[in-house]
């Protein structure tokens, strides 16, 4: 999923710095969303799959247990990441033709408040994504904290077995 997040955002990168896409992605929340693609997407996946345990022979009765709960905070992270640069790339495009309308006799055609108000529904999808994605890496973290705890307490029993 990493790889796929990596290759978006290195596609979209070269794609906004064509002149005709930055004048309508600049300073919107496309390229907020453009960068947290990558942050979450391809760094933070990278880095969880680091922190998470990848040896479930030594503990063989948490198997099973284990395994879901990884599943679970996957699929969070992954669902949570879509929503909120998903949200952001639409929030963005939207502000960038608000900002860019213009009325016969050259005034802006929206003002500054009316971009906030129709970028609000995104706004609340962004926090419902960034939740999501929160609840996963606490999920991530209780799992790693108890994969720990039983490592250890294997490696005592181990160490009392041998002497």
């Amino acid at each position: 999923m990493s790889l796929a997040f990596y290759g978006m955002s290195t596609f979209e990168g070269p794609m906004m710095a064509i002149k005709t896409v930055n004048a309508l992605s600049h300073y919107t929340d496309w390229t907020i969303g453009h960068v947290h693609a990558g942050a979450l997407g391809w760094v933070a996946m990278i880095s969880i799959r680091c922190a998470v345990p990848h040896d479930p022979e030594n503990l063989r009765p948490r198997a099973d247990v284990q395994h879901c709960l990884i599943n679970l905070h996957f699929w969070l992270a992954t669902i949570g990441t879509v929503l909120y640069i998903a949200s952001m790339w639409v929030n963005g495009i939207t502000q960038g033709l608000m900002w860019r309308a213009i009325n016969d006799d050259g005034t802006l055609t929206y003002s500054f408040v009316e971009s906030l108000q129709a970028s609000h529904p995104g706004f609340v999808v962004r926090l419902v994504g960034g939740l999501f994605f929160l609840c996963g890496m606490l999920l991530m973290a209780w799992n790693v904290w108890r994969t720990v705890r039983v490592a250890n307490f294997k490696q005592a029993e181990l160490s009392a077995q041998i002497a």
